[in-house]
């Protein structure tokens, strides 16, 4: 069974920055396909972004690109989602979710097949 788990969340000002990690366990870490998401208080679960598992690309949602990067060490078996110049509407429960399989849409919450337990990212004005 595989499990993630997401860290680094926590308090930060208007215009900060903060390192999201997701450390998996239970599989093979280069063959997932790992992306992020995230669900503020009230709202759907919205897509951030995704990193391939062969080419290492990636793709952001427009309300976050340009902002934010995804990286993946596959040694430690971690994807990373660096969040630079942080607004308070970016206050959310920050998800990683992770697909064994190839998938058509990464931009779909249906696409992934493991989800972590989230953490939780505020931004102040």
């Amino acid at each position: 069974q595989v499990q993630l788990a997401e860290s680094g969340g926590g308090l930060v000002q208007a215009g900060g920055s903060l390192r999201l990690s997701c450390a998996a366990s239970g599989g093979t870490f280069r063959m997932y396909t790992m992306g992020w998401f995230r669900q503020a208080p009230g709202k759907e679960c919205e897509f951030v972004g995704y990193i391939s598992r062969s080419s290492g690309a990636t793709y952001f949602a427009d309300s976050v690109k340009g902002r934010f990067t995804i990286s993946r060490d596959n040694a430690k078996n971690t994807v990373y989602l660096r969040m630079n110049s942080l607004k308070p509407e970016d206050t959310a429960v920050y998800y990683c979710a992770a697909d064994k399989d190839f998938s058509v849409s990464y931009r779909q919450i249906l696409s992934y097949d493991y989800w972590g337990q989230g953490t939780q990212v505020t931004v102040s004005s």
